[in-house]
């Protein structure tokens, strides 16, 4: 059901690879409450992935860029803007990469040029997005830029390495920037800390699908799907949050407030029944 959340607004999707990216699901909701539309990843994940699928389904455009490449942020944006018609109302940015990850190198035994990669990707990507943006004055006032991040950013979890400092400089860079861009443009930025997603990016975090187990048992509504969550963006993008900035939004089914909960602890104690109340 569409509720026009975006009707006439304009917007810029970093990320999407193929129907398990969370960018995808963002970009077909935002096209189905009203929203025009640019594509955009690198040229390698555009080969691998099926984008132009997508783009064909959204009547979308896709631009090749390189994220943290200024020199393509730039062009994106400049012809995003001619595309489009006018100035950028909402962007997504749903990217991150661990070369330490990809290797099966341990958190104390990182690569710190992988490291580097790491960072510059994940996260000081973003701020080279809204350095470039701000630049060119390609936001319109009150428009809406989000990006997507994980409880690892404040919690240890186990084996996500190095995307977890990625994640906490994302988060970082959101309040920092979202201080400025505010004041001088209006202009709003957050992140969401997303449930553990099967994704392409996530798949390769080493006992992922333990992680999800994990978390559904921990979360007391479960784990937030893609969907769920490209839901939370279109909010995020629409007029109903334009006094929401420079925050960290957990969506993730309550499991960033728990401790906790009786459907993990029994998972590994068939007997643990604390007075049959089963909270």
């Amino acid at each position: 059901m569409s509720y026009n959340l975006l009707k006439g607004k304009k917007g810029i999707v970093f990320g999407a690879l193929n129907e398990m990216s969370i960018a995808w699901k963002v970009a077909e909701l935002a096209v189905a409450e009203g929203a025009e539309i640019v594509l955009t990843n690198t040229l390698v994940s555009i080969r691998m992935g099926t984008i132009d699928e997508l783009a064909k389904k959204c009547n979308a455009q896709v631009i090749p860029a390189d994220a943290t490449s200024p020199e393509d942020l730039e062009v994106l944006f400049t012809k995003s803007m001619e595309i489009l018609g006018g100035k950028i109302d909402f962007v997504l940015h749903s990217i991150g990469m661990s070369p330490n990850v990809r290797k099966g190198l341990a958190y104390d035994e990182l690569n710190y040029e992988y490291l580097k990669k790491t960072l510059d990707i994940s996260a000081i990507s973003f701020h080279k997005v809204l350095q470039t943006a701000k630049k060119l004055d390609a936001i319109a006032e009150w428009g809406s830029v989000v990006a997507l991040s994980y409880a690892a950013a404040q919690r240890t979890m186990y084996e996500y390495n190095d995307m977890a400092d990625a994640k906490s400089m994302l988060e970082s860079i959101a309040r920092s920037f979202g201080y400025i861009y505010g004041r001088e443009k209006s202009v709003r930025i957050n992140t969401i800390s997303q449930s553990p997603t099967m994704t392409t990016a996530g798949s390769g975090v080493k006992g992922f699908n333990s992680l999800i187990d994990f978390s559904e048992r921990m979360s007391p509504l479960g784990n937030a799907t893609a969907e769920e969550c490209a839901n939370y963006c279109i909010t995020l993008f629409s007029d109903l949050t334009k006094k929401v900035t420079m925050q960290n939004l957990f969506h993730d089914g309550g499991f960033s407030s728990m401790g906790m909960s009786y459907r993990a602890m029994s998972q590994y104690n068939k007997s643990f029944d604390p007075c049959d109340c089963k909270e």
